[in-house]
């Protein structure tokens, strides 16, 4: 990962689930990030097909992503392979929903 996808990364931890105070990257919804000139491509999954705020967190990454100084295009793609578990929380984002009283 380049110094640069990882600030990418970073950036994205302040986008969080409209719905529980936790991040799309410890939720584990945020499948690659990939940098490639002025472009950033983004694979997201979600919990479940049917997730009414699919377009609202497109969005959102969208957002913060063009917030940083060398990102002037995002392109997101849905993709549902790996399945979304909870395996694939952060130990972060187990923590913030435990707090919250979600058991994981």
């Amino acid at each position: 990962m380049t110094e640069r996808e990882s600030r990418l990364w970073n950036a994205l931890k302040d986008v969080e689930d409209p719905e529980l105070p936790v991040s799309l990257v410890d939720l584990g919804l945020i499948v690659s990030l990939r940098a490639d000139g002025p472009r950033a491509h983004v694979e997201v999954t979600f919990t479940s097909m049917g997730c009414p705020a699919t377009d609202m967190i497109m969005d959102d990454i969208r957002e913060r992503l063009l917030q940083e100084p060398d990102v002037e295009a995002v392109t997101i793609e849905v993709v549902w392979e790996p399945i979304w578990t909870r395996d694939r929380l952060t130990e972060e984002g187990k923590m913030a929903l435990r707090e919250i009283g979600i058991s994981v």
